[in-house]
């Protein structure tokens, strides 16, 4: 016996029903015959029995038929409205999308939003400031500053460079409820719990310093103060020190020294750098 025919195509086995069905066999017999080339599992004795209906019928095409199931309801002028209400309104759900549209389903809509026009949720991220056009042309003007200089002085410029910024310090590190994740069995009873601690209170203002060969100066700053023009050239000139100690002939060679526009940095008494960081630029 031969072995059997390994997923044939539906076409096919079409044929051969409507091709045995010509020669006058009965739907079982045709079942019988083609289960011993296809397999068992082919078609089902019903299926057969329906293709020898409709080849008796007078149907001749052995291709599925285009066009024969539920008609779609994304239409063109559906999606168009869609797209419109979503450039609208960006924060809308499918709830309320399906208010505004009473006539179509929320899973047609939901499929529209997301395979037709391809649009995702996504949420806001946090930064520390809006920018306005002017601040971002300014630091696109001093990226493009940078990169010349690099370019023209290569590492050079690199060893040069020095980068300052400031940041709160917690006194105590909470442990987030990721963090505290215990592995227990969902019968537990003694399941682990976490107080709500609160150390917004309790935290200090540190400036630091760095260039590419490491940290040069770290400040902490009394417990609630904060950052004025005063401390910072107090600060400034600690870090004058700490070049001389940790990086000898750098400021001979000249320092480059990167560091936002806050207040207290920009500000007349502290802009007047020559006299504070001899050699810095």
């Amino acid at each position: 016996m031969c072995a059997a025919i390994e997923t044939p195509s539906k076409c096919e086995i079409r044929a051969v029903i409507r091709f045995l069905q010509a020669e006058g066999h009965s739907a079982a017999v045709i079942h019988h015959r083609m289960s011993a080339v296809y397999g068992p599992n082919f078609m089902s004795d019903k299926c057969v029995r329906e293709w020898c209906r409709k080849f008796r019928d007078g149907r001749t095409d052995v291709h599925d038929e285009g066009g024969q199931g539920r008609p779609s309801l994304v239409k063109d002028d559906l999606v168009q409205h869609v797209d419109k209400v979503v450039r609208e309104r960006r924060r809308f759900t499918i709830s309320a999308l399906s208010l505004e549209i009473p006539q179509v389903c929320r899973t047609v809509l939901y499929e529209i939003v997301t395979k037709e026009l391809g649009y995702h949720k996504f949420c806001a991220r946090w930064v520390p400031k809006m920018l306005t056009d002017v601040h971002k042309t300014q630091r696109m003007a001093s990226a493009l500053t940078f990169l010349q200089c690099y370019h023209d002085e290569g590492d050079e410029f690199l060893d040069k460079t020095v980068t300052g910024d400031e940041t709160w310090v917690k006194f105590v590190n909470v442990e987030t409820k990721e963090q505290s994740r215990q592995w227990m069995h969902t019968h537990s009873l003694n399941k682990p719990r976490k107080f709500k601690q609160s150390f917004a209170n309790r935290k200090l203002m540190a400036t630091v310093f760095w260039d590419r060969k490491g940290v040069l100066l770290i400040e902490f700053m009394e417990p609630r103060t904060t950052i004025t023009s005063e401390t910072c050239c107090e600060t400034l000139k600690k870090l004058h020190r700490a070049i001389e100690n940790k990086r000898r002939g750098m400021l001979t060679s000249g320092v480059v020294l990167i560091h936002d526009n806050a207040r207290p940095h920009s500000c007349t008494h502290t802009s007047p750098a020559p006299e504070i960081l001899l050699g810095l630029v």
